[in-house]
Formats: structure tokens, sequence, C-alpha cells
């Protein structure tokens, strides 16, 4: 089952939804991702078109051969997809929206083929903006020499739809202790799609 996990990260976040529009980053418990948790991180928004990670998974460790928190998600990224990875943060923290996003590595000595899934979930910081994130990152195929780095195949961003609006500041918080994140310097329903290779590809829901 290639990127299994993926679907199951999906899944956890759509539950703690509940209806709402989005959940809060409070809510989020590493008990309810233990078998994806290699591969979830969190990122923060730091800026329009920034963000970086606050907490992250060994495989993201892995593929830049350092850790990666505290890090831009850019530099998971080669030069010329940092562009469309910034525009599509962006897009995913003001829409706010999903994106599921078809990477393949950078190739060269001593860095074969690798395919990957990349899925980012917006969330609620506790003050209620939108400036958290969950996402999901697994690779196909040996890492080689690191840091390996991504360009995009493809890019859906999809607009989230509730039952209502009762979750933009509203609910009972559940306060986890177990997703702490300590601070750390870097150190370094049919949807319509339009997209070309190169481009952001918009899913919107008609329910």
């Amino acid at each position: 089952m290639k990127f299994r996990y993926i679907s199951e990260v999906r899944a956890y976040w759509e539950a703690l939804r509940d209806g709402r529009d989005l959940p809060y980053r409070s809510e989020i418990d590493p008990r309810g991702l233990e078998r994806a948790l290699e591969y979830t991180f969190v990122l923060e928004r730091v800026a329009p078109q920034v963000a970086r990670f606050r907490l992250a998974g060994m495989h993201l460790n892995d593929l830049m051969g350092m850790e990666v928190r505290g890090m831009p998600m850019t530099s998971l990224f080669t030069p010329k997809a940092r562009a469309e990875i910034a525009e599509t943060l962006e897009q995913v923290f003001t829409g706010p929206r999903t994106a599921d996003l078809i990477l393949t590595g950078e190739t060269g000595f001593g860095k074969p083929g690798l395919s990957g899934r990349l899925l980012i979930l917006p969330l609620r910081s506790d003050l209620g903006d939108v400036s958290r994130a969950l996402g999901c990152l697994m690779s196909e195929g040996p890492v080689g020499r690191a840091p390996r780095r991504f360009d995009i195949v493809d890019c859906a961003l999809e607009a989230i739809t509730t039952a209502g609006n009762a979750g933009h500041g509203s609910g009972r918080l559940r306060q986890m202790g177990g997703f702490a994140e300590p601070s750390a310097p870097f150190s370094g329903s049919t949807p319509r799609a339009i997209r070309s290779r190169g481009h952001l590809r918009l899913v919107v829901s008609d329910e």
C-alpha cells in the first residue's frame, strides 16, 4: 500500500474537525497518529508564504540528513520548486485549503530515483488564527545520499467545506501534552481540476 499513512493522517484530521471548518493545534494527540508519526510533521506559519517545522518525524530528518525542526518547509524542495511550494503554503493558510502533492526526488550521484507524496492540512492555533498545519510526507525508494530534495509533479488544493460555521472559535479544546513543541533554532461532489505541470491545481467541492 503505497503512501498508506497519508490517508490515515487525513482521516484523523477529518475526525477532529467533526463538522467544523478546522481543528485546533492543541487537539492533536500523537496517540491518534502513532503508526504515522515517523512521517508526520507540524508547521507554523511565520510570514506570508513561509512556514517552518515545529515538529517532524524521523523520516524527514533522514531525507535531509539532519534535524529539520526549525527549518523552513522550502528546504525540502529544489530551488525551481520553492516558489510553487511557497504559494501552496499561502493557499493552505489563507484559503484555508488542504494540499495534496505528488513529488519526485532530485537525482544525482548517490541519489537514486525517489517518489513522494505530501499532505498539508491547516489547523487553528490556540488564538484561533490559521497559522498551524498538520502534514505527512512519505517517500518511496532508497533515500541514498542526503539531503534529498523534491520537485513537484502535481499539486491539488481543495477548498474546505463544513456542515456549518460552528468551528470558528467555538468548542472545547482538548489540551494534549504529547505533541509539545520545544523551540529550536534553524541550524544550518465531483472535483473540477485545471493544472499543467509546474502549476497549482485547485479542486473545488460542489457539495
